[in-house]
C-alpha cells in the first residue's frame, strides 16, 4: 500500500490540514482570521460538511459534523467525508497532510482516515504510464492526544489488507489462475506466520473433492484448495471459527453459457476467496488471540470439450450425489465440499462468503450483503451488529425448510439449481446440507465489484467482507 499512516508529533503549522470540528466552540481552538471563521460559519449553514480554505501555500479543510445520528451513521458518515477530502487533496496535488482532532471522538477520526485510506485505492498495474495517474496523496498525518501509533498501525494494516483483496479481484484470470491465487496466499502466510497449505490436484483427487474437480474438467489450469491456519498460543477459543471463500477466478459459465457481457466482469468470481485470504493475513498480522482458519476451494469455469454437462451426476467429498442442470450453479458445487471438509475441524462457527447468486444481486443491489445462517441465531445477529458498523450491512433471508423442495432430484440426493423463484435462498439452502455446525452463509454477488464509484468504495473490487470478518474476530477478544 503505497499510503503512509502515522501519529503527528506535534500540532501542525504549515502543512496542508483537516480540522474535525464539530462546533462553533471548536473553532476558535484554531487560528482563523474573522472573515475565515464567517465563511466557514455561512458554508455549514448551508450544509456543507467538508469546507475548504485555500491559503495559497497550504489548504485547511474543515470537517464541520455536528450532528451525525446514530453511531452506525455516524460512523459511517466520516468515512464518506474522509474520502471527500483525499479526492480534494489528490485534485490538488497534496502529497502530505495532517488531520488534527479538534473535538472529533477516537472512533470518529479513526474512521474518517479510514475513508481517507480506502478512498485513496487505485489499480494502475495495467497503465503503460501509471505514475501520471498515480494519486499524489502518500502520507496521512494523525494529531490526537486520544489515537495511539498502534491504533493507527492496525488502521493501516487493514486498509492494506483491503487493497490487496481489492488487487486480487480486479485482477484477469491471465494473470491470476487458481494456482496463481494459492501462491499469492503463501506469500501472505509467509509475511504474518500464518500456516498455510496448498492442495494441487492430485491430492485434491485423492480426497475426492467431486464438486471442485467437476468444475475444473473444462479448465486447462489445475484446481487448487488452500487452508490458511492462524492458531496463536494464546488463542481465546478452542475449536476455529472458519471462513470459506468461493475461488472461481473466472466463470464462463461453462457448458451452460453466460450471454452477451454478462462474463465482462467474470475475473470477480473469486471475490470471497480473496476476502477470506486477505481478512487472515489482517487478523495474523494484527496477532488477534483467536484460532481462525479459512478454506478457499478454487479452479476456473470454462466450456472445453471434457467440460462437466448438465445431466451429470457428480459425487462430492461426503459421498452426496448431486445431479447437474446448471453448469452456471458452479460456485455452490466448490463451495460444497469445502463445507463438508470443514467439519474435520468441530468448528465453533463456519461463515462461507461467495459471488453466488444474481437473485442476491437483484434482491437487495449492491448496498448490502444476503445472509442466511442455520443454527447460529446469536453469531449472525453479531455479524449483523459488526457490519452495520463497518457499513457491510447484511440483510437475513430465510432458510424455510419448504425451500429444500426445489433442490430435490428424481435421480440423485441433490439437484445443483432449483426453480426461477427464490434462487439466492435455494443456493444457500444447497450448500446448508454440507453442514452439521452452525452455519453462515453470506452472498456478496452484487457488493463486491461496482461498475461506479460509491464513496470510498471504487470502481471494480470492493474489498467487501475484509473489514467485517476482521472486525467480527477482533470483538471475540475485546
Amino acid at each position: 500500500m503505497e499510503l503512509t499512516i502515522k501519529k503527528a508529533l506535534r500540532k501542525p503549522t504549515a502543512a496542508d490540514t483537516i480540522y474535525l470540528v464539530k462546533d462553533g466552540i471548536g473553532l476558535k481552538q484554531i487560528n482563523l482570521s474573522p472573515e475565515e471563521t464567517e465563511y466557514i460559519k455561512k458554508q455549514h449553514r448551508a450544509k456543507q460538511n467538508v469546507i475548504t480554505i485555500n491559503r495559497y501555500k497550504n489548504h485547511l479543510i474543515f470537517v464541520y459534523a455536528e450532528t451525525l445520528g446514530t453511531k452506525p451513521k455516524r460512523y459511517e458518515n466520516y468515512r464518506s467525508f474522509g474520502n471527500e477530502v483525499q479526492a480534494v487533496l489528490n485534485g490538488a496535488k497534496v502529497e502530505r497532510a495532517v488531520v488534527h482532532v479538534i473535538t472529533a471522538s477516537k472512533a470518529e477520526t479513526l474512521a474518517f482516515v479510514e475513508g481517507m485510506a480506502l478512498g485513496n485505492y487505485q489499480f494502475l498495474k495495467y497503465f503503460t504510464e501509471s505514475d501520471k495517474k498515480r494519486n499524489s496523496l502518500t502520507e496521512i498525518d494523525v494529531y490526537s492526544t486520544q489515537i495511539s501509533d498502534d491504533d493507527l498501525q492496525a488502521l493501516s494494516n487493514l486498509a492494506e489488507a483491503v487493497y490487496k483483496a481489492r488487487d486480487l479481484v480486479n485482477t484477469p484470470v491471465a494473470d491470476l489462475n487458481a494456482e496463481a491465487l494459492a501462491a499469492a496466499i503463501v506469500e501472505m502466510g509467509k509475511e504474518t506466520g500464518a500456516k498455510v497449505d496448498v492442495f494441487n490436484k492430485k491430492k485434491i483427487e485423492s480426497l475426492k473433492m467431486g464438486g471442485l474437480l467437476a468444475v475444473n474438467r473444462g479448465s486447462i489450469d489445475e484446481p487448487t484448495f488452500t487452508t490458511i491456519q492462524w492458531k496463536p498460543a494464546n488463542a481465546v477459543n478452542k475449536n476455529p471459527y472458519v471462513f470459506v471463500g468461493k475461488g472461481v477466478v473466472y466463470d464462463t459459465g461453462g457448458l451452460s453459457l453466460k450471454p452477451g457481457n454478462y462474463m465482462d466482469t467474470m475475473k470477480s468470481d473469486m471475490a470471497g476467496a480473496a476476502a477470506v485470504a486477505t481478512a487472515l493475513y489482517a487478523i495474523s498480522k494484527a496477532k488477534l488471540p483467536v484460532y481462525v482458519i479459512g478454506l478457499i476451494p478454487a479452479t476456473d469455469n470454462r466450456p472445453d470439450g471434457n467440460a462437466y454437462t448438465p445431466g451429470d451426476v457428480i459425487t462430492m467429498f461426503d459421498n452426496t450425489t448431486v445431479e447437474v442442470l446448471n453448469t452456471d450453479a458452479e460456485g455452490r458445487m466448490i463451495l460444497a465440499d469445502a463445507l463438508a471438509y470443514a467439519k474435520k475441524f468441530n468448528p465453533e462457527l463456519v461463515i462461507d462468503i461467495a459471488t453466488l447468486t444474481g437473485a442476491a444481486a437483484r434482491a437487495i443491489g449492491p448496498q448490502a450483503t444476503v445472509g442466511m445462517q442455520v443454527k447460529a441465531d446469536t453469531e449472525f445477529n453479531e455479524l449483523q451488529k459488526v457490519g452495520n458498523l463497518v457499513h457491510e450491512r447484511i440483510v437475513e433471508f430465510p432458510m424455510w425448510d419448504e425451500y429444500k423442495e426445489q433442490i430435490k432430484s428424481e435421480i440423485a440426493d441433490l439437484k445443483n439449481i432449483g426453480g426461477p423463484e427464490a434462487g439466492a435462498i435455494t443456493a444457500g439452502k444447497f450448500l446448508e446440507h454440507f453442514t452439521d455446525y452452525p452455519y453462515i452463509h453470506l452472498d456478496i454477488a452484487a457488493p463486491s465489484f461496482l461498475s461506479k464509484r460509491d464513496k470510498y468504495r471504487p470502481i471494480g473490487g470492493t474489498g467487501v467482507g475484509v473489514r467485517l470478518f476482521f472486525e467480527f474476530i477482533k470483538s471475540k477478544v475485546i
